[in-house]
């Protein structure tokens, strides 16, 4: 039997009016229905609907990842400080990683991700291949010390996800766990109602081979994504590769120094020169654990500092101060080219190709110089494709350019190989009798984000609007207000509870109808079942919360249609 919640019993307090704080869709909603509460910066409290519809979105996850084979465990959150410092994970994190110390000195942390507590946890039941495969899931909070937490649940230094592992002793194996977490994500999120886009990514502080991230399309989104119009490319941002063209072999003129005053910036020297700001070459420094690199990109294009780092970790990248000028009469700001440059690591984007010819500095204050070929005036010890992907770059697969949209990552799946697995010596007994090093993967999904993300893809004007498979309720049974009304409405409530059918009623006396109608609105179950002037009639009026459309049916309709 399902549960009949009556909102004259029920904890929730809507509101008329967005929180003044709150900037995204999902956040003024989700507050304003009473959903959810802050109890404090990126640390949210699910009140009775809001963990309805948490609840709902993890027995989807689950149950789709015990139909693929997966076995649910629970680990703890507080873990011990030694196992991250075995994978470099201890630093490599930062700070947003919550460091704590018990009464004794000991050092903990609150896992952001368990790749090493799961990888100790099968090196000690596993001892065979013949204990292998295995696929590990918990669903269970995860933290991460936000420093700007925004967008409500969307970024929050607490948050609800499911994470999984899976365990192999062959490369291929991994590809076939991979394989099935895919289809998993695809058909939890189609479940779901989700929009979602699957795209090429970075492994970042995960680290492995491939990987490929769950996006939601949404303006709310903090990932930026491509696609190709023309074939079936996507990708995160920070994972587009350009392929460099083939360059003619051009005979350039020597190099020749400019004097030009006051241009210390490629839009100042661009104008000054007449010259088009992609001719130039721009020169950004950086500190790369501590150490001067120069980065090389064409004058009309951004250095992506993200992506950047993604290609150095696990260095720490960090920009130059003035203090760093210093004592360095090769470093003139401003005024930095890559010719001359002493004991500078020189990176560039791919742009910067071999026989290219540039405009940059020349370094000396006030002096640029043009004609300057890579290749010939100045090497480049490595290339790395590290410039903000704009729409209209070419797509690397087909050519076409480009489209950008923002999205919200809902998961991500990784082929780890066996970074973890060696840093534990995870080894189990193969078939000849040897020791087999251990192959990982890790999945995970944003269970608290996909709430987020639905509200946000799935919000009217009106209010939020969810689907059947992760609403609080069914049928929100509305009673108009008068006495035979609210009798009806409770009658009708509990023959569908009986049904099976989940049912909310709002039986609040004293609330005005339109109180009623408009929170029903903003609440977002996806049926509205209102008793009101025809109740006498045993006539209720049946709305469909997405499409508005409405129509009239007996008691006996109204119940043979919502059970059918």
């Amino acid at each position: 039997m399902a549960q009949v919640q009556r909102m004259s019993r029920l904890m929730v307090k809507t509101l008329r009016d967005d929180p003044a704080d709150a900037e995204t869709l999902n956040h003024k909603l989700l507050v304003r229905a009473g959903y959810v509460r802050r109890t404090a910066a990126g640390i949210w409290s699910w009140l009775p609907l809001g963990k309805k519809v948490l609840e709902n979105v993890a027995r989807v996850v689950r149950e789709e990842m015990d139909a693929m084979g997966g076995q649910e465990v629970l680990l703890p959150a507080l873990l011990p400080k030694e196992p991250y410092e075995a994978t470099g994970r201890w630093e490599e994190y930062g700070p947003e990683l919550f460091r704590l110390k018990d009464r004794k000195g000991a050092e903990y942390l609150l896992g952001p991700t368990h790749e090493e507590i799961f990888t100790q946890l099968v090196k000690d039941q596993c001892s065979s291949y013949k204990d292998l495969p295995v696929i590990l899931y918990q669903i269970q909070a995860k933290y991460r010390d936000e420093a700007r937490p925004r967008a409500g649940i969307l970024r929050g230094r607490e948050f609800l996800m499911k994470d999984s592992y899976s365990f192999d002793t062959a490369d291929e194996g991994l590809a076939q766990s991979y394989a099935l977490h895919r289809e998993a994500y695809i058909k939890i999120f189609n479940r779901l109602g989700l929009d979602h886009r699957i795209v090429s990514a970075v492994s970042g502080a995960m680290g492995g081979s491939a990987s490929e991230e769950f996006l939601a399309p949404a303006p709310a989104g903090e990932d930026t994504f491509v696609d190709c119009p023309a074939c079936d490319y996507a990708a995160n941002t920070e994972a587009v590769t350009f392929v460099a063209p083939a360059v003619e072999g051009v005979e350039h003129p020597a190099v020749e120094e400019l004097d030009t005053p006051d241009t210390p910036t490629i839009e100042s020297l661009a104008e000054y020169l007449g010259v088009p700001a992609s001719a130039t070459l721009k020169n950004l420094l950086v500190k790369v654990d501590g150490e001067i690199v120069a980065v090389g990109v064409p004058g009309d294009r951004e250095v992506d500092l993200g992506k950047l780092g993604e290609h150095l970790a696990p260095a720490v990248v960090e920009l130059v101060t003035a203090e760093d000028f210093e004592g360095r009469d090769d470093l003139v700001r401003g005024y930095v080219g890559p010719q001359g440059l002493q004991k500078v690591r020189y990176i560039a984007d791919p742009r910067i190709a071999a026989g290219t010819s540039w405009i940059t500095g020349a370094n000396k204050q006030g002096v640029h110089a043009k004609n300057v070929v890579a290749g010939r005036d100045f090497e480049v010890d490595e290339y790395l494709d590290v410039v903000v992907v704009e729409a209209g770059d070419p797509c690397p697969k087909c050519g076409t350019g480009l489209r950008l949209d923002r999205a919200i990552e809902i998961g991500h799946i990784f082929q780890l190989g066996r970074k973890y697995a060696d840093a534990f010596q995870l080894d189990v007994l193969g078939k000849e009798g040897k020791p087999v090093r251990v192959t990982m993967g890790s999945y995970g999904i944003g269970v608290s984000r996909a709430v987020a993300a639905l509200a946000e893809q799935t919000a009217d004007a009106q209010g939020l609007c969810w689907p059947k498979e992760i609403a609080p309720a069914d049928v929100h049974v509305v009673a108009a207000g008068k006495a035979l009304q609210t009798e009806l409405a409770l009658d009708v409530a509990e023959k569908l509870g009986t049904a099976g059918v989940r049912v909310l009623v709002d039986d609040r006396a004293g609330v005005s109808p339109g109180v009623k109608f408009t929170d029903a609105e903003l609440i977002g179950v996806p049926q509205i079942l209102v008793a009101g002037r025809r109740s006498a009639e045993g006539v209720l009026e049946l709305k469909d919360r997405k499409t508005g459309e409405r129509e009239e049916l007996t008691v006996e309709e109204a119940i043979a249609r919502l059970t059918a």
